[in-house]
């Protein structure tokens, strides 16, 4: 307060409707913008999540395709094997 009155208020220049014109804008552009950003990290982790999940589901299928195998050519090999003693047990 100042001795004769009350308190003055301080003149800025530029004055309040200039500094809301000048911010305003690019306050709304950062808003837009950090939305935008946000999406796309919010759409990349989803398709790192979904890629994650198709690569843990394909070295599933591998492991289990490679156990099918595997039990098929034992079972040809074992075949194999007792056709040739089954031929040899004739021949005696």
């Amino acid at each position: 307060k100042t001795e004769s009155g009350p308190r003055t208020l301080m003149n800025y220049s530029p004055n309040e409707e200039e500094v809301l014109n000048a911010i305003v804008p690019k306050y709304m552009s950062s808003i837009i913008y950090g939305g935008l950003m946000q999406a796309l990290a919010s759409e990349n982790g989803a398709r790192m999540n979904a890629m994650d999940s198709a690569t843990n589901n394909a070295d599933e299928l591998i492991q289990s395709l490679g156990l099918l195998y595997n039990r098929a050519r034992q079972g040809a090999i074992t075949q194999e094997l007792t056709e040739i003693v089954a031929g040899a047990n004739a021949i005696n």
